[in-house]
């Protein structure tokens, strides 16, 4: 019962991951003007980064510690936590300033942007992967 229940989580955060940067984030860009639809995004950020915390945090704990999904959870958990909490408010620092004209901060945004959007894309991939791990078992 744990398995199907972990699957569903890991559907569940894997839907989720594919929803907001597919459809929340080009709806706010295309209905605010450019400067709120940052502003509006920084205060989602969060809250997303929070959902993939906890649904990876349920999902690992329903492992059981088995190995590769709890270690899958266990990454994706710890990977999001640093970029909430250490990278996130820097590059919100990196984008004020390069708003204000900062070049060097500006392009600090754009790569410390791109490396979590790899992350993301890498996060999803781990789950894709302890999915087919799961169903594997049924």
């Amino acid at each position: 019962m744990e398995l199907i229940f972990q699957t569903l989580l890991l559907v569940f955060l894997l839907g989720g991951m594919i929803f907001f940067p597919t459809v929340v984030a080009p709806a706010v860009f295309t209905s605010l003007e450019k400067n709120q639809a940052g502003l509006f995004l920084r205060k989602l950020f969060p809250n997303y980064y929070g959902f993939i915390i906890i649904i990876s945090g349920f999902a690992a704990i329903l492992d059981n510690l088995k190995y590769p999904v709890f270690l899958i959870c266990l990454t994706i958990l710890v990977s999001t936590l640093m970029v909430r909490q250490l990278l996130m408010p820097m590059i919100n620092r990196w984008r004020d300033a390069g708003v204000a004209g900062d070049l060097k901060a500006n392009k600090k945004f754009k790569t410390a942007h791109r490396v979590t959007v790899v992350l993301n894309i890498v996060q999803m991939c781990g789950i894709i992967y302890a999915i087919h791990v799961n169903i594997s078992h049924f």
